[in-house]
């Protein structure tokens, strides 16, 4: 049953929000850097937290019994809610939805197939291809509401400010000889504002007939890539990492490579992070390492952890801490990170030990240092959503001088390896 809530309750459910322990006991003291509590499935045995806005909600997707599909859900004070689909079978909140006003923002299935027979960048999240069409969706006071394309089928909407602005991208009505089977359809940047979110079209680099924007901040900078259609999910579609202000789009550069260039996310700072291909890749076979782009330093390569050769940044908070997740070759075995004060560490080094859950990839990070993210249950073998608290009496400068031991790597089930590379981190098994 879809539970339907309010804008007005949730933020007043949220008022004197208590930390949370490894444990799920409110108000427990801890002396670890971080404390983590595994975030409930909609029945499935897998979820993911990917986005926690600064009142400390968690929104991403979870999957429902059979794990044959997954709905966009909202963690908040201990309660699990199901936001539903569009008609289709799943649904998802894939980015940065940095709301505090009880907007969500994500992608769904309708209950129409889609007549080009195009696997449209939405399959990448979900655990099946089901065909049907996936548009971009609002979510407010318990109603799901379809954002408008461009004329095409599709859309897709990714990251939301406090402002109540959407970004993403979405379908026109132009066959694309760019695109690769099956994709058909161009697509472009868009941004809906409210509040009649109509689709506004950004456009992407000059010679660029496609593109995407992936996140805004609160002063309505947004970034996102430039590129070819291709299949509609990263690779060369991501050949330009850009930003979008003023009314101009500007390329970020990149760290050497011609695909998988993606900006992920942007604080009110105007420091963005991602993930950029390093020299090699001209067969779109993704070799990418995260980034952090300022105005002042430009584009910089933020490395792995040691042992590692891939790696992404997803998520920034005002404070410049930056978390993410980092692999090894052909993301074997991945494990989630988090950037401060210039040096990347295992955040399973940060956690209390005494839980047996192994955080495998943090997306996000909200201005307090919450983070939410996935991980891998070594008791249960289930892949929860995570929310993980900084400890009452820890700061960065503690975190980086005295990180516990090295975490013995789990056999990671096939559940958790990436899934078309649309993200990698993203909410359910494939």
């Amino acid at each position: 049953m879809l539970l339907r809530i309010s804008a007005v309750g949730l933020i007043a459910a949220s008022v004197g929000m208590v930390r949370f322990t490894a444990l799920g006991q409110e108000g427990t003291h801890t002396d670890e850097p971080y404390s983590v509590v595994s975030l409930a499935t909609l029945g499935g045995s897998s979820g993911a937290g990917n986005s926690i806005n600064n009142r400390g909600w968690v929104m991403g997707a979870a999957n429902l019994a059979g794990n044959e599909s997954v709905h966009a859900t909202l963690w908040l004070e201990g309660l699990t809610f199901d936001l539903g689909t569009l008609g289709g079978p799943n649904s998802g909140v894939e980015w940065q939805v940095m709301n505090g006003h009880g907007l969500v923002a994500g992608i769904a299935e309708t209950a129409d197939l889609d007549p080009l027979g195009e696997q449209w960048s939405c399959s990448a999240f979900f655990p099946t291809v089901t065909g049907h069409t996936c548009l971009g969706f609002k979510w407010l006071d318990g109603v799901m509401t379809a954002l408008p394309a461009l004329g095409g089928n599709n859309g897709y909407a990714s990251g939301v400010n406090q402002q109540g602005q959407i970004v993403g991208w979405a379908e026109t009505t132009v066959h694309d000889s760019t695109c690769v089977s099956p994709q058909v359809l161009q697509f472009e940047p868009v941004v809906w504002d409210p509040p009649g979110y109509q689709a506004q079209e950004l456009a992407p680099l000059h010679g660029d007939p496609d593109g995407a924007a992936t996140a805004i901040n609160d002063l309505g900078q947004v970034v996102g890539i430039s590129g070819t259609c291709d299949v509609a999910v990263g690779a060369f579609t991501a050949a330009h990492a850009v930003l979008w202000q003023n009314g101009h789009v500007s390329n970020l550069g990149n760290l050497g490579g011609v695909a998988w260039n993606t900006p992920t996310a942007i604080n009110d700072q105007g420091e963005v992070v991602g993930f950029s291909d390093r020299p090699g890749d001209q067969n779109g076979v993704p070799n990418f390492h995260a980034f952090l782009w300022t105005a002042k330093t430009g584009i910089k390569d933020l490395g792995t952890l040691p042992g590692d050769v891939l790696s992404e940044a997803l998520g920034v908070n005002d404070l410049g801490q930056i978390v993410g997740l980092s692999c090894t070759a052909g993301f074997a075995t991945c494990r989630a990170f988090l950037w401060q004060n210039g040096a990347m560490t295992d955040l399973n080094k940060l956690v209390d030990r005494e839980s047996s859950l192994y955080l495998v990839f943090a997306n996000s990070i909200n201005d307090r240092g919450e983070i939410s993210g996935g991980g891998y249950d070594q008791t249960t073998g289930e892949s929860p959503a995570f929310r993980a608290v900084p400890g009452w009496n820890s700061s960065p400068a503690d975190m980086q001088a005295n990180p516990g031991a090295d975490v013995p790597r789990p056999n990671l089930p096939p559940m958790l390896l990436p899934r078309g590379f649309g993200r990698i981190g993203g909410s359910g098994p494939r």
